[in-house]
């Protein structure tokens, strides 16, 4: 079920410049459906499980680990097609394959009072799975994401949609990941290019890139799409956690999430501790992670 890092091509990667921003230990876990699901567990303590969305993996979280982990366990996991998970071609890669591979890898680990750290595809996925396992879960911080229906999609992510155009701008010329790394902060010196490549050195290839394709298909505009009815339900049982401590910090200048799906995550947890931080994009965590990793400490030890 569990397997520690071999020889393999994640050897070879580790080599970039970027590694010395990501001092972990790889660790493997076996799903279900027979692939590999690379995961950080650093530090010990009251787990939190930080996901992340797409085209991101668990390098996004890099610095929150470094300072949580003296503290806490952090456990990082990369969806399958992501980051250092395995990639297959054949492979559903719908929203409802991740929240079970993701279930199957807390339940694995045994994880009980963990705090849930969301953004972009992590909300989904995350709050999703939290519905099958409720009694695990003590907190949540919302970091720029959704966990329910919305009419809204921004035309640059849209078009990526189209059938062939979308795959070509994807998976052949990399389109999503690269503008991603430029639109996605608003303080673009804050993406050196350590960090840079670090971001996209998983998705080097038109094979490595075929979950950010299918993420995007899998957004889910209308009722008849596939992963529609998962997520209308995920938002309509939202409720169950309304008592559950909960930390929103949000960057105001995203491309993707706006203010709307803020206001919708304070609508339906008037009790939440909320930030929001003008001068940062949707990768908040760059933008503003002085703010952000002194709130978070204080929501952690405090609630």
């Amino acid at each position: 079920m569990f397997d520690d890092i071999g020889d393999s091509w994640e050897e070879t990667f580790f080599r970039g410049a970027w590694r010395v921003l990501y001092p972990f230990t790889s660790h493997y876990f076996s799903t279900s459906a027979g692939f590999r699901m690379h995961y950080l567990d650093e530090g010990e303590g009251e787990p939190v499980l930080m996901l992340h969305g797409n085209p991101t993996w668990s390098f996004y979280y890099r610095r929150l680990i470094l300072a949580l982990r003296r503290e806490y366990r952090c456990v990082a996991p990369d969806h399958i097609g992501c980051g250092l998970s395995d990639k297959p071609q054949q492979y559903s890669y719908r929203l409802k394959r991740h929240v079970e591979n993701l279930r199957e890898l807390v339940e694995a680990l045994d994880l009980q009072d963990i705090t849930l750290v969301l953004h972009d595809w992590g909300g989904a996925i995350g709050m999703a799975m939290a519905q099958q396992c409720a009694g695990r879960i003590k907190r949540i911080i919302v970091l720029n994401t959704a966990a329910f229906p919305s009419k809204r999609i921004p035309f640059r992510i849209s078009i990526c949609r189209l059938p062939v155009f979308g795959a070509l701008a994807i998976r052949l010329f990399n389109a999503f990941p690269r503008a991603a790394v430029r639109m996605a902060v608003v303080r673009r010196e804050r993406m050196i290019p350590h960090a840079e490549e670090g971001y996209l050195l998983p998705y080097d290839s038109w094979r490595n890139r075929v979950a950010v394709l299918r993420f995007v298909q899998d957004i889910p505009m209308k009722p008849d799409h596939p992963s529609y009815g998962l997520l209308e339900k995920t938002g309509g049982n939202l409720g169950m956690f309304r008592e559950l401590p909960m930390l929103i910090c949000w960057g105001q200048r995203d491309f993707c999430f706006d203010d709307s799906f803020f206001k919708k995550w304070e609508e339906l947890f008037p009790n939440a501790e909320a930030h929001r931080f003008p001068n940062a994009g949707h990768y908040v965590l760059e933008d503003a992670h002085e703010e952000i990793i002194p709130l978070v400490k204080k929501f952690l030890a405090e609630r």
